[in-house]
């Protein structure tokens, strides 16, 4: 099986069975955002506990691309420090740019996301959520509107 292949059954395999696709009770953060360009919509919810990101969910609908990189975010930021949740976001956001590497042993499936760099439109799917989830980390809260970029 070709690399490309596989990593177009790893996004398939997220978009189709979303990790943390839900609303998460007693979270203190949620930001909302949407990618006007393709309608993309995401809310991201979390919950923080003693300096760590205890729970994280989102909510939202999209391409294939906006969710599973969704379902990714909960992944690679669920249970890890604040810190290094925020870490990972801004590296991610970089592999995207083209600036950092993809590694898979530092980023695991969001490597399969790499591919979409091809298609400088589709970038915005697949960080929305990361774009989204640093707002809700800053202290952004309920707020609603489009996508930074």
């Amino acid at each position: 099986m070709a690399l490309e292949q596989l990593y177009q059954e790893v996004i398939l395999d997220h978009y189709k069975n979303p990790r943390g696709k839900r609303a998460v009770p007693g979270a203190e953060l949620s930001c909302s955002r949407n990618n006007p360009l393709c309608g993309d919509e995401i809310t991201i919810y979390a919950h923080l506990e003693d300096g760590a990101v205890a729970d994280l969910g989102f909510e939202g609908s999209g391409c294939s691309i906006s969710i599973a990189s969704a379902s990714m975010l909960v992944e690679a930021a669920t249970g890890r420090p604040l810190n290094e949740a925020q870490d990972v976001a801004v590296r991610f956001r970089a592999m995207m740019a083209g600036s950092v590497e993809p590694d898979e042993d530092t980023f695991g499936d969001l490597v399969s996301l790499t591919g979409v760099r091809k298609y400088p439109a589709r970038i915005k799917c697949a960080v929305l959520a990361w774009d989204v989830f640093q707002e809700a980390l800053s202290g952004a809260g309920d707020a609603t509107g489009d996508a930074p970029h």
